[in-house]
């Protein structure tokens, strides 16, 4: 088939790729919710993104020549790769270390939560349910040991302008290394 098909540009292929991975992902939902009712969808697309997320983090320290991330920074700057490769202009969010063990992820566009209002169903914080298990196993998948305790004082899908994540790891005696100055009860 050499020859015959349509030239796509790298970039073109990228966007392409993206995109279909998002209505992949959205029609599967559609089609849960259709056979088994909305809220035993969200149970299990939170389930199955959280375990796919395993698989995404896996998969990019293999790209990048990591067994595992060095250290919450650089957890995050492997989280910035991803999201840059993954969602591109899809998702935009700020990730900040505000200390060794702390950091907070601040969520000001997310193309999922945005495919989830259009879906006009009942709901339509599915993305947010998902997100809370899937930043867990992302963390805790690059930094294998650690403890992740992810807060989510805010959410889109919650009726926020954006969302924001506090992260925390804790020690191998599994407190809190420092309090975390952000974190807003």
């Amino acid at each position: 088939m050499t020859g015959m098909g349509y030239g796509l540009s790298d970039a073109q292929r990228v966007q392409m790729l993206r995109k279909l991975m998002l209505f992949w992902d959205g029609q599967w939902f559609l089609k849960t919710v259709e056979t088994f009712g909305l809220e035993p969808a969200i149970d299990l697309n939170a389930r199955v993104r959280a375990s796919f997320g395993r698989i995404e983090m896996r998969t990019l320290l293999k790209v990048v020549h990591k067994r595992h991330a060095d250290d919450l920074a650089d957890a995050l700057r492997l989280l910035v790769t991803y999201v840059q490769a993954f969602m591109g202009e899809g998702l935009s969010a700020t990730f900040v270390p505000t200390g060794a063990d702390h950091a907070e992820i601040t969520v000001r566009r997310c193309t999922a939560y945005e495919g989830a209002k259009r879906a006009d169903l009942p709901r339509a914080d599915q993305a947010c349910v998902a997100c809370e298990l899937v930043w867990n196993a992302w963390l805790e998948t690059l930094l294998p040991g650690a403890r992740v305790d992810v807060q989510y004082p805010l959410r889109q899908g919650r009726g926020d302008p954006h969302c924001l994540f506090l992260v925390q790891i804790h020690s191998q005696g599994g407190e809190p290394c420092q309090p975390n100055p952000l974190h807003r009860p």
